[in-house]
């Protein structure tokens, strides 16, 4: 693919937790800022692949281990998750650089993320292609709920608990996170030169592309039910052309019927035009209201994918 891609991808949380803290809180900076980490974006992206059947590395997953006579179940570390993807090696196969980077780049979110390998004897860092920024919320009235849970059971430690256990749930009553990505596929230029990959494709962004317009709504866990991608600006450009956060181009405002989301990056992209291959939009018109002074843009719904 011998282009690069720059884009927003937009999450809405309602009365959910997209990002949680230790505390269990979502996420916040030292001036109170709620924010969500680009491995919460991530993370529902690999569930999706790796429902779908594809080779996901670095996710996790369990195994049952036994030690003197006790079974448990715990997380299989990287080189297990490994294993587990591509078969068992021998000590001379996993010392084998060029197989194992072959079989990395084969990993979709190695493909699209890249990764850090440290295992028998290999020390390998791929910087992925798709790079994603931290999504701040641009809703400036998002209020932490703490809710208290009763559970059915009593507390089993207590012989003299008559009452069954209390649990909290803490969501976010409202919150809405622009994530800003970069895609450039000239990162993979030594790996193909070396023979591991045939690089970053047009297939490979169209799966990014179609997983991410849909990865939060989808990925309807406890705490995320009631996320789901509201947004996405993608800008096709020239491989040599480079733009700055596009976040800082969008901006958001809480309506009574509907929000409204402006785009102003227009001016920018109108003086770089020469260099811009394609503008698409996709938003949610039965929640939101786009407004915008890009001169030739796709606008999609992001529901059915459909041109509006």
């Amino acid at each position: 693919m011998n282009k690069r891609v720059y884009g927003v991808i937009g999450i809405s949380s309602i009365m959910a937790n997209w990002n949680a803290d230790f505390s269990g809180y979502p996420k916040t900076i030292s001036d109170g800022r709620t924010f969500g980490s680009d491995k919460a974006l991530k993370y529902p992206m690999k569930k999706m692949w790796e429902n779908e059947g594809k080779k996901v590395l670095y996710i996790k997953s369990m195994k049952f281990a036994e030690k003197k006579g006790e079974v448990s179940l715990i997380p299989r570390s990287l080189k297990e998750r490994y294993d587990f993807l591509f078969g068992e090696t021998t000590k001379k196969e996993a010392k084998d650089t060029k197989k194992v980077l072959c079989n990395l780049m084969a990993a979709v979110d190695v493909k699209n993320f890249g990764a850090t390998y440290a295992e028998a004897g290999n020390n390998i860092a791929i910087t992925g292609a798709v790079q994603i920024g931290q999504g701040f919320n641009v809703y400036d009235m998002t209020e932490p709920q703490e809710q208290q849970i009763l559970s059915p059971f009593r507390d089993s430690k207590d012989e003299d608990a008559k009452n069954s256990t209390l649990g909290t749930k803490i969501v976010s009553d409202e919150a809405h996170y622009l994530y800003p990505f970069v895609i450039n596929p000239a990162d993979y230029q030594e790996l193909v030169e070396l023979g591991v990959t045939e690089g970053y494709t047009q297939e490979d962004y169209l799966n990014f592309k179609r997983t991410a317009l849909v990865c939060a709504t989808s990925f309807a866990t406890n705490s995320k039910a009631g996320c789901e991608n509201e947004f996405a600006l993608f800008v096709e450009t020239k491989q040599d052309t480079y733009l700055p956060d596009l976040t800082t181009y969008v901006m958001f405002e809480k309506g009574e019927e509907k929000n409204s989301i402006s785009v102003s990056c227009g001016e920018l992209l109108k003086e770089l035009s020469e260099n811009i291959l394609s503008v698409e939009v996709y938003y949610n018109p039965d929640t939101t209201i786009l407004k915008h002074n890009l001169e030739t843009v796709k606008i999609r719904n992001i529901l059915t994918q459909k041109e509006m």
